[in-house]
């Protein structure tokens, strides 16, 4: 059953966030355990991240064990990642707000980073379920409903199965995320975002031993509202939470008002 949490504010929701990662990474390295945890990006995870590595730093946990996989990157133009140079690539996101407030001595190291390769996303799926898949996926979710960049499917295009065992892929990103993400991380300007990315599947999101989304952002109501209405459809990949055995929604109470 999906857990839904209403927290005050963006800072509240930053910090349960934060926490509820630092004690999976916690926990698996006090038993000397690896631990996978999946990772977004965007605006709704600027607060989060700083505040884990400051947690993981002053409470000097080994992350010798620790491996990340992030949902996405964007493809440039020769079917390629984007450089890390790229003002919007994802690489560069983790390293500013992550990786670079690591303390360098806790062991975790570039090799511990990963991300899905346009060139062979099946190499990712296979990497991930041979080191036993996610224990942890944090998530955010699009003004579309989408999560990762699993975009939308009609239900007449694809089935509710199918869908969920869409595995990791390049994808062709929709107007509205595209205009999105101009909005919110581009200045505005819609030809810096590339037109496609390579996304983590709904098959190995939903196969983390937990689901964590967080929602801050008052377009995010809608979808969120129609996740309460208790029907699982393409048409709104992040329903397909309901599914799952361990999901929770955080969001915040200032921005986003639900009827459940």
């Amino acid at each position: 059953m999906t857990q839904w949490k209403k927290v005050d504010n963006y800072h509240a929701m930053s910090e349960y966030g934060a926490e509820r990662i630092f004690q999976v990474i916690a926990k698996a390295s006090q038993q000397g355990k690896r631990v996978n945890i999946g990772l977004a990006t965007g605006n709704t995870m600027l607060e989060l991240y700083p505040l884990l590595a400051k947690k993981l730093n002053q409470n000097k946990i080994s992350l010798e064990g620790l491996h990340t996989y992030n949902l996405d990157e964007y493809v440039a133009g020769d079917g390629h990642p984007v450089s890390p140079k790229h003002p919007l690539s994802y690489q560069r996101y983790m390293q500013e707000n992550l990786f670079q407030h690591l303390d360098a001595t806790l062991g975790f190291t570039e090799i511990q980073r990963h991300f899905p390769d346009p060139v062979n996303p099946s190499g990712f799926d296979q990497a991930l379920a041979q080191a036993g898949g996610l224990d942890l996926q944090l998530l955010g979710i699009g003004f579309n409903g989408h999560i990762a960049f699993n975009e939308p499917q009609s239900k007449m295009e694809i089935s509710v199965a199918d869908f969920a065992a869409l595995p990791t892929r390049v994808i062709d990103l929709k107007p509205l995320t595209i205009a999105t993400n101009a909005r919110l991380t581009a200045g505005g300007d819609e030809r810096l975002v590339p037109r496609q990315a390579v996304s983590m599947g709904m098959k190995p999101i939903l196969a983390a031993r937990t689901l964590l989304l967080l929602a801050c952002f008052p377009e995010q109501t809608a979808p969120l509202q129609k996740i309460c209405s208790g029907e699982v459809s393409p048409e709104l990949p992040a329903s397909y939470l309901l599914q799952h055995a361990d999901a929770e929604i955080v969001y915040t109470a200032d921005t986003i008002t639900l009827e459940k």
